[in-house]
């Protein structure tokens, strides 16, 4: 057992050398050509856009194919907006509400709501009717949900009745839940439905494809339809149909989208999904948190933050039979960011590029942060975020932690196997921050990521031996008196 595991580990990371020579396919109802929009260039361009990142030193590694172009020109762009939201969408975020009814033509605006992902659609999606009309959007829920068991999907959706009010609408929300349930709805075996083909009319013309957690996870070609274990992931459990499946692909083939994605630690399950899919770029959306997506933009919104994924220059070695990679391109995002898809560049908000500017190649550089930090679960919550905005303001050069199975399985055999992650400064690496808000708020471009197999003996711990030569025992001073008595 435990020699065809190791195998089917050896074969994931062979295959991941070879499939990343080939592009993620679209899903039937994709545009064939995602035209990207060029930005205007920023009228204060930040150095984050011009140096060559620095080489990370690999040991004989394999080099990844060229990267997929980003611009094709058979179709026309779609000119309406992708709103990924990373779950956990509060009520308040007044910035999030209001920008999806702004983009969708601001007050009076129409909206159709899916609850299709729900456990409960029907409160779910009154849910959001009810916060999209307080901001002045007029939102109807559509009965189109598994868990509706007197609703006919076959028939659903394909009714002229709901399809009208599909075109009519400038905005889509798709709420969380289970996000296999809005593909196998909309698109059931891979093939697009009438309601689909609706939604993909709105878009194409203008309108909005907003969508939380699972309604964000569906934005890709490919999407992950059920994968908890972001360490399996990792270890290369993971197949087709079960864990990774085809999305909606309203991102286009080239950006893969993924949610509560700081929170949960998921760089740590995207990165072997993208290597093995061929995607270059992904982006990670924290909860409370969306991100607003139009031909080569996104524009970070909302209370936390965002992490863009860049493997183009990645490299991988095969040798050691699981899974492993150097050279990861990680930028984190916050409120206000921008990240130009074509140039691979960040624009940071105006508060940031007013506040204090953190380059270690100036001689100006006065860094915070000197001590060694070593994460015991680099998988943590917020751990990478947070691993980035303290590095980039350290004399430090990289910061190491650790990712494993605390509670592997009885007889697992891949149970000792865990990753090493080294998160370090290239000459590229730049930050930005500001108090302007109240707490400090970073923007971090081009830190570098390897991640390598190796070995943590289970169980990590056990019963205490004493030394031969005894322990000083701990001297705990009396109490003082209380002062007047």
């Amino acid at each position: 057992m435990r020699a065809r595991i190791w195998a089917a580990t050896a074969a994931m990371a062979m295959a991941i050398g070879v499939q990343a020579a080939t592009p993620a396919a679209p899903a039937a109802s994709a545009p064939q050509g995602f035209k990207l929009f060029r930005p205007a260039t920023p009228a204060s361009a930040p150095r984050a856009n011009a140096p060559a990142p620095a080489k990370p030193a690999a040991a004989t590694p394999t080099p990844a194919p060229a990267p997929t172009p980003a611009v094709v020109d058979s179709e026309p762009a779609i000119r309406g907006y992708a709103v990924p939201i990373g779950g956990a969408l509060k009520a308040d975020n007044e910035e999030v509400w209001q920008r999806i009814v702004q983009l969708a033509g601001g007050k009076g605006a129409r909206f159709v709501v899916f609850g299709t992902a729900s456990e409960d659609p029907e409160a779910s999606a009154k849910q959001v009717v009810d916060l999209l009309q307080r901001r002045g959007a007029i939102a109807e829920a559509l009965p189109v949900a598994p868990k509706f068991l007197w609703v006919d999907l076959n028939k659903v959706v394909r009714d002229p009745a709901l399809i009208a009010k599909v075109k009519a609408a400038k905005g889509i929300f798709f709420t969380g839940g289970v996000q296999e349930r809005i593909v196998d709805v909309l698109q059931p075996g891979g093939q697009s439905t009438p309601m689909l083909e609706a939604i993909w009319d709105v878009y194409r013309k203008g309108g909005v494809i907003a969508g939380t957690s699972a309604g964000a996870a569906i934005m890709s070609t490919i999407m992950f339809r059920d994968a908890p274990s972001v360490i399996n992931i990792l270890k290369g459990r993971f197949a087709e149909g079960k864990q990774i499946d085809r999305g909606l692909g309203f991102v286009g083939p080239h950006l893969f989208v993924d949610q509560h994605f700081l929170k949960r630690g998921r760089f740590g399950r995207m990165i072997p999904l993208m290597m093995v899919k061929g995607y270059k770029i992904g982006l990670g959306v924290d909860e409370n948190t969306a991100a607003v997506i139009r031909g080569d933009e996104i524009e970070v919104i909302g209370d936390r933050g965002c992490l863009i994924v860049d493997v183009t220059e990645a490299r991988m070695d095969p040798s050691l039979g699981a899974f492993n990679i150097q050279g990861a391109r990680l930028s984190y995002l916050e409120h206000g960011d921008r990240y130009h898809l074509r140039a691979r560049s960040t624009t940071p908000s105006a508060p940031k590029l007013r506040g204090d500017l953190h380059d270690a190649e100036s001689p100006s550089f006065k860094p915070y942060y000197t001590d060694d930090v070593f994460h015991l679960d680099m998988l943590g919550d917020s751990t990478i975020s947070g691993a980035m905005s303290r590095l980039i303001d350290s004399v430090r050069k990289e910061v190491k932690g650790l990712a494993f199975d605390v509670l592997p399985r009885a007889n697992d055999p891949l149970a000792e196997l865990g990753f090493l992650f080294r998160l370090y400064k290239g000459s590229d690496s730049l930050g930005w921050s500001t108090e302007e808000f109240g707490g400090e708020q970073f923007t971090v471009t081009n830190l570098y990521l390897d991640i390598s197999p190796v070995r943590l003996p289970m169980p990590l711990y056990g019963g205490w031996t004493p030394p031969k030569t005894p322990v000083p025992p701990i001297q705990v001073p009396a109490a003082s008196a209380p002062s007047g008595q």
